[in-house]
């Protein structure tokens, strides 16, 4: 049983990252807080998305990931809801993720002192976990919404006693967060005692709107299946069956209301896990955030894709609670889809362009496509009055570029620069 404990106690000790320098590629920048319920200066790493930080588009508000162990986690989380949220056909919206880190971890994620004299002598800190989550709530958020274009909806992410964090705070504080992630939590923690407590919480109480994901690796003997372990009785298993327990609860109690799931990763280690977690969770949460439209459908020209594209996204809004307008960039792909793709489909082209004109006057990038657009039509007064509009609300190389090709194109030849006639 101590190497038991001591393994997994080695696994929670803070990993070590590598820093950036300036002449690399940057996934975020460093901020900081002052915390008076901490009484010390606290870091967090941000991460923008691509819309915000390229400065051609429209400004924007976005949902908010936390990220507990936010230097083990930031570079991972921010690269994937950045390719998830930038394809075709968006698999989540864009989002803003704040790592937070540590600077007494054993302090910072445990919600209570250990009863255990044993995990007491190796934890001396711990129990700091309701005051750190206080900071969380009443500064930190705060701080990210009056500091960043934030949107109402915040996930929880949180690995190990990070993930018994996540779980502690559905509990204690069940309405902080939108959405939550658990992976690998330290639910043994005294001996279980949140275990018994949410099993009870998810049977009684309802989260309408809310979701959940579980993920935990493979913790179980070599030697025993997943079903042998679930009926083994032994400290070898215990750690296993309590986060199988907690799935169960999690997804039997369907009348909470809490859209909830979760996977045990057979093939992933405690280390391992968090990246296949993080993304299957994302997958599952915003499985109704991708367009259900089929290839067929989008390239049908009687087919009303922008129609289609604001139903949609108004019924995004509907579960994710705030007003969301089709995504300007989602938009744009698919005007120059159609644009690049004949006749027939430069109907489909301009409705799409003037709808992104409609919802996003401020942006230069709806100007700037629409100049294409009227240049593809051969239309150059009605382009390059595209162009200008562009460049009146930012200076872009490419655009400027454009404008002066067009009008070298269509202005006069002066007639000292015209041919003389021979005779």
């Amino acid at each position: 049983m101590k190497t038991h404990f001591l393994i997994i106690l080695l696994a929670l000790l803070p990993q070590l990252t590598t820093a950036q320098t300036t002449n690399q590629i940057m996934v975020g920048h460093i901020d900081s807080l002052q915390s008076k319920i901490l009484r010390e200066k606290r870091k967090i790493w941000v991460h923008l998305p691509e819309s915000y930080s390229t400065g051609v588009y429209a400004k924007q508000r976005y949902p908010v990931v936390y990220l507990l162990d936010g230097d083990a986690h930031f570079s991972s989380v921010a690269g994937m809801i950045d390719y998830l949220s930038s394809r075709g056909n968006a698999l989540c919206p864009e989002m803003i993720v704040v790592g937070i880190l540590n600077t007494d971890r054993m302090h910072d994620l445990t919600p209570g002192v250990p009863s255990d004299t044993i995990i007491r002598k190796f934890m001396p800190t711990a129990g700091g976990g309701e005051a750190f989550t206080s900071f969380i709530e009443t500064e930190l958020m705060p701080y990210i919404e009056a500091h960043y274009p934030t949107q109402p909806y915040n996930l929880l992410i949180g690995h190990s006693l990070g993930g018994l964090m996540v779980v502690n705070t559905l509990l204690h504080r069940p309405k902080l967060f939108n959405a939550y992630i658990a992976i690998d939590p330290s639910i043994w923690w005294e001996a279980g005692k949140l275990l018994a407590e949410t099993k009870q919480a998810l049977a009684s109480k309802t989260y309408p709107n809310q979701a959940f994901y579980l993920g935990f690796s493979n913790l179980k003997p070599a030697e025993m299946s997943l079903e042998q372990a679930r009926t083994d009785t032994t400290d070898r298993t215990k750690s296993i069956r309590q986060l199988l327990t907690l799935l169960d609860a999690l997804t039997t109690n369907k009348q909470n209301g809490l859209l909830a799931d979760g996977k045990f990763y057979p093939d992933d280690d405690h280390l391992s896990v968090p990246l296949i977690t993080e993304y299957d969770a994302i997958r599952f949460m915003f499985s109704r955030y991708k367009m259900p439209f089929s290839q067929e459908e989008l390239f049908n020209p009687a087919f009303n894709t922008d129609s289609a594209f604001v139903a949609h996204y108004k019924e995004v809004s509907r579960w994710m609670g705030y007003a969301m307008l089709p995504p300007e960039s989602l938009v744009n792909q698919w005007a120059y889809t159609y644009l690049q793709n004949g006749p027939v489909f430069q109907a489909k082209a301009e409705a799409l362009f003037r709808a992104n004109l409609k919802n996003y006057p401020q942006s230069p990038n709806v100007y700037d496509s629409m100049g294409d657009y009227y240049l593809a039509q051969k239309d150059t007064t009605n382009a390059i009055a595209n162009f200008k509009k562009a460049l009146a609300l930012k200076e872009i190389t490419e655009t400027r570029k454009k404008l002066t090709d067009l009008l070298a194109k269509t202005s006069p030849v002066p007639v000292a620069n015209r041919p003389k006639n021979k005779l």
